[in-house]
């Protein structure tokens, strides 16, 4: 079984019969890691009882994550990397037992990278509401069972306060720089406006002030498709024979439209077929089709459908001025040097939010205007894009640690 991998946000190719054959096995109920599996790297803080931002509470919560490097005397060298959606906490390393396949931003954290582990104690958690060891509906709840439908709404602001009890527990006052691309960075947004005391640097790759209608529309389908398989039973599935894994990876495959441009999928796979057989009624298929098919099954074996539901509705929940006057509002509180970077062809998360929060942030790094990475790729450029990304992250890191 394979966790977050960089295949899943390698460039688009037509996909072979031995990877097709490879996920010819039925699924999983679910993919989450559980306690009996290996722990590969992972490390665990509790974060103990959590009120929610739209009232209740979870009894107790705990956050898996990652570290490399060392954290210095003075405690000023950490570096905190949130994730995408449907990430985790492997953010560099080689595969192992507990983690399949190497990290997923190998190109960027790590010895001699941009982020440099020789200089910088990175920290990466699992987002709260996760399946990769952080408590989510699939974790135990109180009575012995998985949480399952009874696991409460989150909201970002409701993860960051998670994060903020990680950071407690592990005794970083400041963070050096906090980084985060797509859903990550909506969470390094609020850790900026709600304890700009806390972030020294911020970097907000690919992400908007606030999810726009369309936005959530194109998520309220992926979260219809997961919901109205039969396997789905309400949320109730973990001690079934079967998940909701043909809905699953339907919203995968729905998702990853968005992931990529229109050009890519265009110039890769035009209107080849996936064999020899005609998808023109005798039952071939498109190359594109096919490659979607071995994304949204290879989806199912590393992923929780109820995680997937809990993090896109906290997802949908992302607007930084809710309750604060308005995202310019919000935004001109964060006092953090500010790298704001967006995707040229992110149908996703277009430039225009990108360009919202340079032009609201007082103190950027390039001023009025995002820095704007020309790719093919969509939105999983800012994973893609390793060494143009890792370039600009120097130049923040570089650019801040003058200022010291």
């Amino acid at each position: 079984m394979d966790w977050q991998t960089p295949a899943d946000f390698e460039t688009a190719s037509l996909i072979t019969e031995a990877q097709a054959r490879a996920l010819a096995g039925k699924p999983p109920v679910t993919g989450a890691w559980h306690e009996s599996d290996h722990l590969g790297d992972r490390r665990f803080v509790p974060v103990g009882s959590l009120e929610l931002e739209r009232g209740g509470t979870l009894p107790f919560a705990r956050l898996a994550y990652e570290t490399w490097g060392t954290l210095s005397p003075a405690r000023d060298n950490a570096v905190l990397v949130l994730h995408a959606l449907t990430g985790d906490s492997h953010v560099f390393g080689s595969a192992s037992a507990g983690h399949v396949t190497s990290g997923w931003w190998n190109g960027v954290v790590g010895p001699g990278r941009p982020i440099d582990t020789d200089r910088w104690f990175v920290v990466a958690p699992n987002l709260l509401g996760g399946c990769q060891g952080s408590t989510g509906p699939a974790s135990l709840a109180p009575d012995g069972t998985e949480w399952g439908s009874r696991f409460p709404y989150l909201t970002i602001r409701d993860q960051v306060a998670a994060q903020v009890a990680l950071a407690d527990a592990l005794g970083i006052e400041r963070w050096g720089v906090v980084v985060g691309g797509s859903m990550g960075g909506m969470h390094a947004l609020e850790w900026a406006i709600t304890h700009p005391d806390r972030v020294e640097r911020l970097a907000v790759l690919a992400v908007p002030p606030a999810l726009t209608a369309d936005q959530i529309a194109a998520n309220s389908l992926q979260l219809e498709a997961v919901r109205m398989d039969p396997n789905f039973r309400g949320g109730d599935y973990y001690d079934g024979d079967e998940g909701p894994a043909t809905g699953l990876a339907l919203a995968r495959r729905l998702a990853m439209l968005n992931y990529r441009s229109s050009s890519e999928l265009n110039d890769r796979f035009a209107r080849s077929w996936q064999s020899g057989i005609s998808p023109l009624g005798d039952g071939g298929r498109f190359a594109v089709e096919s490659y979607l098919d071995f994304h949204g099954n290879r989806f199912v074996r590393r992923f929780d459908a109820n995680s997937y539901i809990t993090l896109v509705d906290a997802m949908n929940s992302h607007d930084v001025g809710r309750g604060r006057g308005g995202a310019a509002s919000a935004l001109s509180g964060i006092t953090a040097l500010t790298l704001v970077l967006g995707i040229s062809s992110d149908r996703l998360f277009p430039l225009a939010g990108q360009e919202v929060i340079a032009r609201a942030v007082p103190n950027t790094l390039d001023g009025d205007e995002p820095v704007v990475i020309d790719s093919p790729f969509g939105h999983d450029g800012f994973l893609i894009e390793e060494d143009a990304v890792g370039r600009h992250l120097l130049r923040l890191l570089d650019a801040t640690a003058a200022r010291r």
